[in-house]
């Protein structure tokens, strides 16, 4: 089972390092990685995606506590609700004759064209996991000359209960 992992640090030197040494130090092989300075700098957001097999993510959460730059740490998964997005950065070739079907298959997705050059364009598309890969289907058949994707970036649906 995938766990969302979020956690609420100081935006210090080696907190990162600290908490990403936390998951391998127990088994954990980080599937994804995002992280982000909130509004004034003052604290970042950690967003890891991990699975849960032989080892407890419950556990991994209760350490995550215990370092001493974490606010807060919430498993996503045993909260119930949340939004989760991710973002593809995709060059594909396209030529006179292709590009008009690339273009529409980006506006299915609600993807956009950020380049065009004469042999290729460069689509930003953002959504769940689900989106991406059903979006990343559909253009692998044009050929893929490179790509870079975020990991989720994932908040609570609602007012949490206190």
């Amino acid at each position: 089972m995938k766990h969302t992992i979020s956690a609420l640090v100081e935006n210090k030197f080696g907190v990162l390092a600290r908490v990403a040494g936390m998951f391998s130090g127990r088994g954990f092989n980080i599937e994804t990685l995002n992280v982000g300075p909130l509004a004034g700098g003052k604290y970042s957001r950690i967003t890891a995606v991990v699975k849960d097999g032989r080892n407890s993510v419950e556990q991994c959460v209760k350490q995550l506590n215990k370092i001493v730059n974490v606010i807060d740490v919430r498993d996503y998964c045993d909260t119930g609700t949340f939004v989760a997005r991710e973002l593809v950065l995709v060059k594909v070739k396209a030529d006179g004759k292709t590009r008009p079907e690339i273009v529409q298959i980006a506006d299915l997705f609600r993807a956009k064209v950020i380049d065009v050059d004469p042999t290729s364009l460069v689509i930003e598309c953002t959504g769940n996991a689900n989106k991406i890969k059903g979006f990343m289907g559909m253009i692998e058949p044009f050929g893929i000359i490179d790509m870079a994707r975020t990991g989720a970036v994932a908040l609570e649906r609602g007012t949490p209960l206190e």
